[in-house]
């Protein structure tokens, strides 16, 4: 997601080996971005990700029973995963060579 330029007042620096630079470089350049703006983000969602994993789950007590009561409740099944689990798996199908 694109973000307004901020003043940078904190540097950050990194020796990589040449094939890592020239990856982040390849892909940068398919996105249109530059290194820096490409790394950044990159770090950015990776630690936003970490935090997401670990920060607890807030819900009203409302909220929370809702949540208990549709995980206690008769299971409804899904017709389209029904399906698939249905069929068989890719190896236990016979090839068309047998």
């Amino acid at each position: 997601m694109p973000r307004a330029q901020d003043k940078k007042d904190h540097p950050l620096s990194m020796r990589l080996p040449e094939a890592d630079i020239a990856l982040i470089d390849r892909a940068a350049g398919l996105h249109g971005r530059s290194r820096t703006d490409f790394v950044r983000d990159a770090a950015v969602r990776a630690a936003e990700a970490v935090l997401m994993e670990t920060l607890p789950i807030r819900m009203s007590a409302d909220g929370f029973t809702a949540f208990i009561a549709a995980l206690s409740g008769p299971a409804t099944p899904v017709p389209a995963l029904v399906e698939v689990l249905r069929r068989p798996a890719p190896w236990e199908r016979q090839t068309l060579q047998e």
